[in-house]
């Protein structure tokens, strides 16, 4: 069974497609990059991985909205006489009632569409490729694989806020998000003991940054919130932030739109060191420039803060993972992160973090700290492949 996968974000799409055959092979790896702008870029490679990947077509300076986007993935298909028999979507947020992947029908279609306004950056662009799909092919499976679901049975202390029950049970909830690379890395765990740890954290440092508490495999507490928005700081998300300055600036004037674009889009690393959000440029430009110094050392410390709190959470640690792309690249922020945690029996060893290496922990460490690669993608075409089959049986 072939299956393509399709992650769409407010300026991205990344596709892949899979033969899921015990080997699960990834035969296409496609991704557009600043869509709606004039350096679009559009990178496809074929091959059985990453490592073994050929670049057959990168950087078409054009601009490309999401209809071109999924136009080129369907051309970039079919010049390569590649078929799929099923579709999976990495669907960002899942509300109260999705627990785990599901078949997509018009019910749930519509149901998503009232998430829409709560991540604006990410599901209407999801369900606008679910609705492409299901226009140019009407009788293609398509799965939804939910970021949400991995965090669905966190407890109560976790999940709920501190307002009336009653907002609870009307959806206002910590949903959590990057479920799905959360659930690759402790399967990947699982592999070296034949079992995950009992006490993981895992750090997933990327554009949206975000943090998980896992306990024998679950989810017992997230730093992302009732949306993408809280918690870490990020890229060009504030993370958490006193509510009341929300108030405060719309009692100034500001609109509740814009408020949601500074604190969206123009805060977090961009808006500290007023040049940028990208983290390698940063490090790049911190030993000259003291704002984009800030930038990284308040984004270190937001995210010490977090695994300070969630190694009490959990009572100890056995394991840290650093993944995403900060997380698995950035050895100066995974050096600053673990500074000063030898009283949680962190310790890491210089050379093995400067080569990025799959253990960075010395061996005189209590806690072993893995940089491990995530794959969502692998993982909503495990979960298509699955759903699908099961619908073929019926």
């Amino acid at each position: 069974m072939r299956i393509l996968t399709i992650n769409s974000g407010s300026s991205s799409l990344k596709a892949a497609l899979y033969a899921m055959s015990s080997a699960e092979q990834r035969l296409l790896s496609f991704q557009v990059d600043a869509i709606g702008q004039p350096n679009s870029r559009v990178t496809i490679e074929t091959g059985a991985d990453e490592v073994s990947a050929v670049k057959s077509a990168a950087s078409e300076s054009t601009r490309v909205d999401h209809d071109a986007a999924l136009q080129l993935l369907f051309d970039a298909l079919t010049g390569r006489q590649l078929s799929f028999d099923a579709v999976g979507h990495r669907i960002v947020y899942g509300g109260p009632d999705y627990r785990e992947p599901a078949q997509l029908d018009a019910a749930m279609r519509s149901t998503l569409q009232t998430f829409a306004a709560r991540d604006p950056q990410h599901m209407p662009q999801a369900l606008h490729a679910v609705d492409v799909i299901a226009t140019q092919f009407p009788a293609m499976p398509q799965v939804a694989c939910f970021d949400t679901a991995f965090h669905h049975a966190m407890p109560d202390v976790a999940r709920k806020f501190a307002l009336p029950q009653h907002y609870f049970e009307a959806g206002i909830r910590r949903y959590g998000f990057h479920g799905l690379s959360y659930e690759y890395i402790v399967g990947e765990l699982q592999k070296f003991a034949g079992r995950a740890a009992a006490r993981v954290i895992v750090a997933h440092l990327g554009s949206g940054s975000s943090m998980a508490a896992i306990l024998d495999g679950k989810s017992i507490d997230t730093s992302m919130g009732f949306t993408p928005e809280s918690g870490l700081v990020m890229s060009k998300r504030a993370g958490d932030i006193d509510a009341t300055v929300v108030l405060h600036l719309i009692e100034e004037g500001m609109t509740p739109q814009s408020v949601r674009r500074l604190l969206g889009s123009q805060s977090g690393l961009l808006g500290i060191s007023d040049s940028s959000g990208d983290m390698r440029q940063l490090l790049a430009a911190e030993g000259a420039d003291s704002r984009a110094r800030a930038a990284v050392a308040m984004y270190c410390y937001a995210a010490r803060k977090y695994l300070g709190a969630y190694v009490a959470a959990l009572g100890g640690l056995d394991t840290l993972v650093f993944t995403g792309g900060i997380g698995e690249r950035a050895s100066q922020v995974r050096e600053r992160i673990c500074e000063r945690l030898q009283c949680f029996g962190i310790q890491l060893d210089a050379a093995r973090n400067r080569q990025h290496a799959a253990v960075i922990s010395s061996d005189h460490s209590n806690v072993t700290v893995r940089v491990m690669q995530t794959d969502e993608g692998l993982m909503v075409a495990r979960h298509t492949a699955r759903i699908a089959q099961q619908g073929m049986a019926t």
